[in-house]
């Protein structure tokens, strides 16, 4: 039986700046008795520009940092890392790893009916096929249609989530989606969440929006439950947020994402 004192350890979970405060909302509010650290590496954001060799060591420097804090699962809350080092950080760590690509490309599988899948990304998530080539080994046949949006990161920074500009680049975007009648899309950037209802009003009812975050935090619940290291005790978790750089614009945007205030920010140099 797992001891108490690694049972009530936090879970960790890094992304490369904002973004990933979406899959955080997530886990806190299906397991509000877990302590969370989050670490975001807001001053080598963006990993999409980087070198694979180069998101594999920054992913190594955030997890040590993370392990140094006494977590005991680590959650991967950036598709890029998850597209290029999941498995690298998994043969490095004796905890368990969960990215951000299985669980939304799972969820996609059992959703889509007609076997049309559309990914919306960023452009180095879209470009790496990480997403493209995990649906076709679990939808043998499915056609994929995958499009980078690279105005949808800044639009949600600043709060655009909604408006005649935003749809207008919704539209943009996803037209060519729409047109090849797509049953299921999957937003494969942890910032697309916040335009989750906007993107719904284009596409209607009959395509299933697969939100990642959600589908991280229920597989993150799953295998805790599964190791025995779930809290199960009624009581409020602690957040703690760390950054590296730039902690006011972290809190202001970060505040938006999660619709609540954050309190508790330390900036750290893990380089």
């Amino acid at each position: 039986m797992t001891e108490d004192k690694t049972l009530n350890r936090p879970i960790g979970i890094f992304d490369s700046g904002i973004g990933g405060l979406t899959v955080l909302r997530e886990i806190a509010s299906r397991l509000p008795g877990e302590d969370i650290i989050y670490l975001g590496d807001t001053a080598r954001v963006p990993y999409g520009i980087r070198s694979d060799a180069t998101v594999v060591k920054y992913s190594f420097q955030n997890s040590e940092f993370l392990m140094q804090q006494g977590i005991k699962a680590l959650v991967v809350a950036c598709n890029t890392v998850s597209a290029v080092g999941i498995e690298a950080l998994r043969g490095r760590l004796s905890i368990p790893v969960i990215g951000v690509i299985g669980p939304g490309a799972k969820a996609a599988s059992r959703a889509s009916r007609r076997k049309r899948i559309g990914v919306v990304g960023t452009e180095a998530t879209i470009n790496s096929g990480a997403y493209q080539r995990m649906l076709a080994e679990m939808v043998p046949g499915a056609e994929i249609v995958a499009r980078p949006c690279p105005l949808f990161v800044p639009l949600v920074e600043e709060g655009w989530t909604s408006g005649s500009i935003t749809m207008s680049v919704i539209r943009k975007y996803l037209g060519p989606l729409k047109r090849r009648r797509i049953d299921v899309l999957v937003l494969g950037c942890t910032h697309y969440p916040l335009l989750k209802k906007s993107m719904g009003e284009y596409l209607g009812e009959d395509t299933v929006l697969i939100d990642s975050a959600v589908e991280t935090a229920r597989e993150t619940r799953d295998i805790l439950h599964r190791e025995r290291l779930l809290v199960t005790e009624r009581r409020n978790g602690r957040i703690r947020y760390f950054v590296t750089d730039s902690p006011d614009r972290f809190r202001s945007v970060g505040e938006m994402f999660l619709g609540r205030p954050i309190d508790d920010i330390t900036m750290v140099d893990i380089a």
